[in-house]
This record gives C-alpha cells, sequence and structure tokens, in this order.
C-alpha cells in the first residue's frame, strides 16, 4: 500500500524526505543549517520540509540511531508527534547527551519521519478493569535490567 504525502519545500537546502533502504519504516530528515551542539544543549533544527498528511494519520520524529549510538545525539521529544492539520515547517529537537560538542551540518540525516494511522478512540469509564497476567506492575516489573 502507498500513501501519497503532499510536501513542499521552504528552504532551496531542503531534501526531500527518503528511506535508505525499501523495507525501512523511517523516511531520512536532513537538516538544511548548521548548529554547534554543546554538551548538554538542545535546539530545534530546520529541515526545510513541510507537510500535509491525509486525513487520521500522524507522522512521528524519531532519532536516528547510528546518531544516539555513536555521537550521543536524540530527538529531545521523541516521538515527536505531527498532527495532520499541521502545516508548518518540521522542526526536529535535538538534544547532545554527549561530553563532545556535535556539528550538526546542512544535509545531514538528523531523525527519521514515521508515518502511522491513527484511530478515533471514545473512552468508556468502567468500575473494574479485567485481570490480565501483568495487572498493575509497571516500571520494572519483569525484573530485566535489575
Amino acid at each position: 500500500m502507498v500513501l501519497t504525502v503532499k510536501f513542499k519545500k521552504v528552504d532551496i537546502k531542503a531534501i526531500t524526505p527518503q528511506k535508505a533502504h525499501p523495507d525501512d519504516a523511517g523516511y531520512d530528515l536532513y537538516s538544511t543549517e548548521d548548529v554547534l551542539l554543546n554538551p548538554g544543549d538542545f535546539q530545534a533544527i530546520h529541515t526545510g520540509i513541510c507537510i500535509e498528511l491525509p486525513p487520521m494519520t500522524e507522522a512521528q520524529v524519531r532519532p536516528r540511531s547510528g546518531l544516539a549510538a555513536k555521537h550521543g545525539i536524540t530527538v529531545l521529544n521523541t516521538p515527536g508527534t505531527i498532527d495532520a492539520g499541521y502545516r508548518g515547517e518540521i522542526m526536529v529537537i535535538l538534544i547532545n547527551h554527549c561530553k563532545n560538542a556535535f556539528a550538526v551540518k546542512a544535509g545531514m540525516r538528523i531523525a527519521q519521519l514515521v508515518v502511522k494511522p491513527i484511530y478515533d478512540v471514545s473512552f468508556c469509564e468502567i468500575e473494574d478493569l479485567n485481570d490480565s497476567e501483568r495487572g498493575s506492575n509497571g516500571f520494572g516489573s519483569t525484573g530485566i535490567g535489575e
């Protein structure tokens, strides 16, 4: 299934979002500017791209694993949600968790864009929830990482 997402470039340096591999879920987003992120700094980075999503979809801005693993750079509000009605430029809030400064360069892949369906949800208040194997066990309840 192919979903068409209309887009507009608002910067001459903008690069069309694209996949690295045919089976990838995310489309790479590229910086249109040079920015130096010092340790602990975060900044909204321009991509030069505006999109028009189909109704009942959203786009999620997600980190690139290579930037995180090699440089400690990630998306601060991950996943960042882009609603179907938003028509402004996609900005990526990057944060530097590393001990060294990191140079974002124009044309660099800085994040991924994943388009997903959304559902209209009706919440129904009830007195009791059905039991489950997990129950109310939350953070750390599987014992992994202890």
